[in-house]
């Protein structure tokens, strides 16, 4: 029996971050969650996520700086970010931060699923 696959989610909407909890769980992973990105790197270091979801407009200091930071880790930067945001612009965001892939809000609940199963293989 493998060990449960961690998803943790960079998420200041509660009910979001609600929905994408059951759903993941119900896939059979282990969510962790975290309503602020300042502490990133730590947070990151205490879960050893296998992939991250992460909000553009997350506090405090914001979706893209919280991905590079992570990103610039060489502890850090092979864990998959999937970058999660209602803009417009949600591509170049994703880009610009350094992220794996994005989906965009509001999201199908298949599309959730579908783009986390890509990342981890079960």
């Amino acid at each position: 029996m493998s060990k449960r696959k961690t998803v943790l989610i960079f998420e200041d909407d509660t009910i979001i971050l609600e929905v994408i909890t059951v759903v993941l769980t119900d896939l059979g992973f282990h969510v962790e969650v975290s309503e602020t990105s300042h502490d990133i790197i730590q947070k990151v270091e205490s879960t050893k996520p296998d992939i991250i979801l992460m909000d553009n407009w997350i506090p405090n200091i914001g979706g893209v700086e919280a991905t590079r930071l992570l990103k610039d880790d060489d502890r850090f930067k092979h864990i998959p970010v999937i970058y999660v945001s209602a803009n417009n612009d949600i591509e170049s965001l994703a880009a610009r931060a350094g992220a794996d892939d994005f989906l965009a809000k509001p999201f199908d609940l298949d599309d959730l699923e579908n783009i986390v199963k890509k990342y981890i293989i079960n």
